[in-house]
């Protein structure tokens, strides 16, 4: 197996170290990359794109939640913090793993072996899809004081609020600060689709389509939202899905 590459984001520099030492006793493991803030991070991950992240939390001008919201694709994330009071926010975030510090070997080790059993499951979800978009793929969703990390393939579908976007996704709805056209750009159109001015739709959250008035369509999600596609769409979903 070709080793996993790994990126340390911690402002400690001892820190770093007895993570690096931790990772060397796995050789499924790489460090490709270190960096001790978020805006290094940032830049070191884009680079990078490395497999795994081991992310501290609690640092100077910028945190570890601030990171994962400047990426548009987060990889698998460990988080690595002495403040136990954000273990709870963490799981909020859906992070892979939370690890206190000082770390434990056992407990690193437990969560390296569910690490490699996770990327082993999406590699082989690639290996089956070749060429096409991983549905696997993470975003990271901030509403408030509320953040998710979330699969692409569970997005319902996304909606125009003023100049923002709310995002439908398991009975959640959250509203993030991006262009509907900023998102669209990063979908893989094979699976989101445009249904109207206002929202792009998830087909592979539709439970049912109906014609409706003037040649247009109205879609039924599964999660029972309901949505009208404009007639020009209606023509092109009808031909996407030989409707």
């Amino acid at each position: 197996m070709i080793p996993l590459s790994a990126v340390i984001v911690e402002d400690s520099r001892l820190a770093r170290n007895e993570l690096k030492e931790l990772i060397k006793q796995h050789k499924e493991l790489m460090v490709i990359g270190e960096a001790e803030n978020v805006d290094e991070g940032f830049e070191l991950i884009n680079n990078t794109k490395p497999d795994v992240l081991f992310l501290d939390i609690n640092m100077p001008e910028k945190n570890g939640f601030e990171l994962l919201e400047m990426l548009d694709e987060v990889p698998i994330t460990i988080f690595t913090t002495a403040f136990d009071e954000y273990a709870i926010k963490s799981f909020e975030y859906n992070a892979f793993d939370y690890l206190l510090k000082p770390l434990n070997e056992q407990r690193f080790s437990i969560t390296i072996h569910k690490v490699i059993e996770q990327i082993k499951r999406n590699t082989s979800i690639d290996n089956k899809n070749t060429n096409v978009f991983n549905l696997e793929k993470q975003i990271f969703i901030k509403d408030g004081e509320k953040c998710w990390l979330v699969k692409i393939k569970d997005i319902v579908f996304f909606e125009i609020v003023g100049n923002y976007t709310r995002v439908f996704f398991d009975n959640n709805k959250a509203l993030i600060y991006k262009s509907l056209i900023q998102i669209e750009e990063k979908l893989p159109n094979t699976v989101f689709f445009r249904a109207n001015r206002q929202q792009i739709i998830n087909i592979n959250h539709v439970k049912k389509v109906v014609s409706w008035f003037n040649g247009k369509l109205k879609i039924e999600m599964f999660s029972g939202e309901e949505i009208e596609i404009s007639r020009r769409q209606s023509y092109i979903f009808k031909e996407q899905l030989s409707f």
